[in-house]
């Protein structure tokens, strides 16, 4: 597993009103009700100074380790000075060490065996903000590569 730093990222997107957690599936059913919002509302074109065409979708704000709640947003990169735009939410993720995981195959089942592994493996975790990358402009649902950033002490 590579371990590399990430410089700090500023993003605009879509919160999770609330905290969610991976207790009894919720996390599942909230944050892929909150992928269905940042599509229906059409996100990435509201979003109009992004600096590339990813989209991360951020854990962050934990409780503690996996088992406690935490905070969901998935959003656009843009530059630190970007324009807030109404019914959008802003992140920034500091600097910071990740270890980064790469899940490959079919979406969302990939991602989902990747965070499996994760919990299940010794990794250092920090739980301050761990991120996946999408590249927006080459997302084939039956064969995705998708990078996962887990921090790391």
């Amino acid at each position: 597993m590579e371990h590399i730093e990430k410089k700090g990222i500023y993003l605009m997107g879509l919160a999770l009103k609330k905290k969610t957690t991976n207790e009894n599936g919720q996390s599942g059913i909230d944050c892929g009700n909150h992928w269905q919002e940042f599509e229906r509302k059409n996100v990435p074109e509201q979003v109009s100074e992004k600096l590339s065409s990813e989209i991360y979708a951020v854990y962050h704000d934990y409780e503690g380790d996996h088992t406690k709640p935490f905070a969901y947003f998935i959003g656009c990169p843009v530059p630190e000075n970007a324009k807030a735009v109404e019914g959008l939410d802003t992140l920034f993720i500091p600097k910071g060490e990740y270890q980064l995981i790469e899940a490959k195959g079919k979406m969302p089942d990939c991602v989902i065996a990747a965070w499996q592994q994760v919990w299940k493996d010794r990794i250092p975790r920090a739980y301050r903000y761990d991120f996946e990358v999408y590249d927006s402009l080459n997302f084939d649902w039956q064969n995705v590569t998708v990078n996962i950033f887990i921090s790391v002490k």
